[in-house]
């Protein structure tokens, strides 16, 4: 399929802006147009800008009464779909598949396999499994019910043409019935853990060997995947790449002044925490700004219509005072943490040096932390870069790391001796 003239609208808004602590610019990453209104300011404009790619959730998404009786990887329903805007001659195949919590609980979780154009090379195309950023937490959030499957121009059509299948899971509680594991590091891992032997199944000409590649939430779920391997170790595994990774929740107490302009993540973070500690009440967590639309942006609207739930709200004003002393919150920081676990094959960091929603600092102090434990870490930063411009325009990058874990060169890392 060909992209059209309109692909990627919503997309194309969310990449172009960076957050600064005096407001919303245009940063440039794509071509400004004269009949582009900007970031959302009011709730319909971003209702009216995330119908413009929301795919609808149809049956597909349902969870099978036959989940108790398989085994997680294992392919529950497929579906080729023809909705997407993909590089010419790309297909789409929409998976569901069975999964499973930290705690081990079954969960049927959606996804897509995107297949490049052309014939399959020898031993099968070469597979990246994507691991996307903050979409939401409401069930429409899924990005195989966007038609550019949420980051279509900032990285998958790129990984397409390069010649790499991409396995994008949804992540369960997206698409799929259920509370989304928002920002869980080991529930995101399981999920793009159990989606390589689902996609296999249901397109066969997928090769053994494959990486993970995220960013933001995924970027964290990259590390998770990594730790995941140093327990299963899936000799087909080859690394992970991990960009903008939230790994250092913690800043957002401590140095609230770096987020100053994202404070709406705060509403999902206060959901993720009380769907890991039913205990920790979002009322306790956030304050009367922060909770005048939780109810809103964790239902109804995806990462359009939080920015303008939210527009103007600061991280600071978005809490109460005291709110990350609460043993939940800071028990859900400590196990999202990144560098400390033992992690199987070598990883790569990249940071946008201007990031105002995952700043620099709290990536660096991942790194450092890795470096210190012996983990094959290398590191990159990129002047002037925001959060999504950290993934767009860093693609050459990541695909030329992992051409040579493909290759089977070596990556010891460039941590400091």
């Amino acid at each position: 399929m060909r992209a059209s003239g309109n692909c990627g609208i919503r997309l194309r808004r969310r990449s172009a802006w960076l957050w600064a602590a005096g407001g919303v610019v245009l940063l440039g990453l794509l071509p400004a147009r004269a009949d582009d209104p900007g970031p959302p300011e009011t709730m319909p404009e971003a209702v009216k800008m995330e119908q413009s790619t929301a795919l609808p959730i149809t049956a597909f998404y349902d969870t099978p009464a036959t989940l108790a009786s398989t085994k997680p990887g294992d392919l529950l329903r497929q579906e080729a779909f023809t909705g997407y805007t993909l590089p010419a001659g790309a297909s789409a195949i929409r998976i569901l598949y069975h999964s499973v919590e930290p705690d081990g609980t079954d969960v049927a979780t959606s996804g897509v396999v995107l297949v490049p154009a052309g014939p399959v090379p020898a031993g099968g195309w070469p597979v990246i499994a994507w691991a996307h950023g903050t979409s939401g937490v409401a069930r429409a959030c899924a990005p195989s019910a966007m038609s550019d499957v949420y980051y279509g121009g900032l990285g998958l059509s790129q990984m397409l043409e390069a010649g790499f299948a991409v396995v994008a899971t949804d992540y369960h509680g997206l698409g799929t019935a259920g509370a989304h594991r928002y920002m869980d590091k080991e529930a995101q891992a399981l999920d793009v853990v159990h989606s390589i032997p689902a996609a296999r199944a249901a397109v066969p000409s997928l090769g053994r060997s494959w990486v993970v590649d995220g960013h933001s939430q995924g970027g964290a779920a990259a590390w998770g995947v990594a730790e995941l391997q140093a327990r299963l170790q899936d000799p087909n595994y080859l690394g992970a790449v991990s960009v903008a990774g939230a790994t250092h929740l913690a800043r957002l107490v401590t140095h609230p002044e770096e987020t100053a302009g994202a404070g709406f993540y705060l509403a999902w973070i206060a959901y993720a925490i009380h769907t890991r500690s039913p205990e920790a009440r979002p009322e306790d967590i956030l304050s009367a700004a922060g909770m005048a639309h939780y109810g809103d942006v964790t239902t109804k609207g995806c990462w359009l219509y939080g920015y303008a739930s939210y527009h103007g709200v600061g991280t600071a004003a978005m809490v109460k005072p005291g709110w990350g002393d609460a043993a939940p919150v800071r028990s859900f920081f400590d196990q999202n943490a990144a560098g400390a676990a033992p992690i199987k094959g070598p990883i790569f960091e990249i940071a946008g040096e201007a990031d105002s929603a995952v700043p620099l600092p709290g990536i660096q102090e991942t790194v450092d932390r890795a470096c210190r434990n012996g983990q094959a870490v290398t590191f990159r930063s990129y002047p002037g870069l925001d959060h999504d411009p950290a993934m767009g325009e860093t693609v050459a990058d990541q695909l030329a790391w992992i051409r040579d874990r493909f290759a089977g060169k070596p990556a010891p890392g460039n941590c400091p001796t």
